[in-house]
């Protein structure tokens, strides 16, 4: 493979010349420049982008976190910052960390030594601990530090889920509320039951993973043990979708016997039998925000906004009746 050395000795030029081409820093002449370009097409010479960042400490790599490639709900936010950073000129590192907090450490620690540009995570941790000494915005999970953020408004969605829950006559309800160390999961607990304080509902509340697996066999032994449970809230699409799978297990209609709304608004929803009932966060406009937050950081510009809550929408399909019985 061809060097920087067999370029600058093919142009006749010093290889502090051919580095100024390159890094376009510094005078270089016409000349110059055109038998540098000629010398790295003869040699299909192809730079060394980790040595130049080395060399400038600049980089266009951005680096994204996520914490469970396998929920549908993050592909969607990674290809909406993957969009938008590459709109921008940057590219994205994509890791994932498994809900694992010792992983995620991992891949801030490897990120921050590698000279990428700045970081967008969905963190497993909500202090994200270490120093952070370059550009970070937190996406749909808030943590505790005073970084910038992007996030949807959880308590109103679930509250408007509690609401519409009500209004479709549930009178038991089981919440499959999400792992106690998001802030994001005790928010949407919070707005659900705000909305049927002073109601004459049977609550029952069991932590539930974000994964399908493990909601599935949740309800399936909660729904076995109460079975006049008419009305399910998912605090992820996810953790709906187990659900549903689970009613089928046990031979429970929906929506006739029982009722299932989520929360994420991801495309899966939309496909399942029936179609799932979901408070909609704008997916795509969380990542595209995220990733303009960063580059402004990135670029040096003014940053107007710190943190951005983005209204949810509820999204009525099939799992639960349409219409409101009063």
């Amino acid at each position: 493979m061809a060097t920087i050395h067999d370029v600058a000795k093919r142009a006749n030029v010093s290889v502090a010349t051919v580095s100024r081409y390159l890094n376009q820093n510094g005078y270089v002449s016409k000349k110059s420049k055109e038998a540098i370009e000629r010398a790295i097409q003869e040699l299909n010479f192809v730079p060394n982008h980790v040595a130049r960042t080395l060399s400038t400490k600049k980089s266009n790599l951005i680096g994204l976190i996520i914490p469970d490639i396998e929920n549908p709900f993050f592909p969607e936010l990674a290809r909406a910052v993957e969009d938008t950073a590459y709109r921008y000129g940057y590219t994205v590192i994509l890791c994932n960390s498994d809900e694992d907090p010792n992983k995620e450490k991992h891949y801030l620690k490897v990120l921050t030594q590698e000279y990428v540009a700045g970081i967008i995570i969905t963190s497993t941790d909500e202090k994200i601990s270490g120093e952070i000494n370059i550009p970070i915005v937190a996406l749909d999970r808030v943590p505790k530090t005073d970084i910038p953020t992007v996030t949807t408004n959880n308590k109103l969605g679930a509250e408007m889920a509690g609401r519409f829950m009500l209004g479709c006559g549930a009178k038991e309800l089981l919440i499959l509320k999400g792992p106690k160390q998001l802030v994001s999961s005790e928010e949407r607990l919070e707005g659900f039951l705000k909305a049927l304080q002073g109601k004459n509902i049977k609550i029952h509340i069991v932590e539930s993973p974000y994964e399908l697996h493990d909601a599935e066999n949740i309800t399936f032994e909660f729904l076995e043990k109460h079975p006049s449970i008419d009305g399910i809230f998912g605090s992820s699409d996810v953790s709906a979708i187990g659900a549903l799978k689970a009613c089928e297990k046990l031979g429970r209609k929906v929506p006739e016997e029982i009722q299932i709304i989520g929360f994420d608004g991801i495309q899966l929803g939309n496909y399942t039998t029936p179609s799932l009932t979901t408070v909609a966060q704008k997916i795509y406009q969380l990542g595209e925000m995220a990733a303009e937050l960063l580059i402004q950081q990135i670029e040096g510009k003014t940053i107007e906004q710190k943190h951005i809550a983005i209204h949810p929408e509820l999204i009525v399909r099939n799992s639960t009746r349409k219409e409101f019985i009063q």
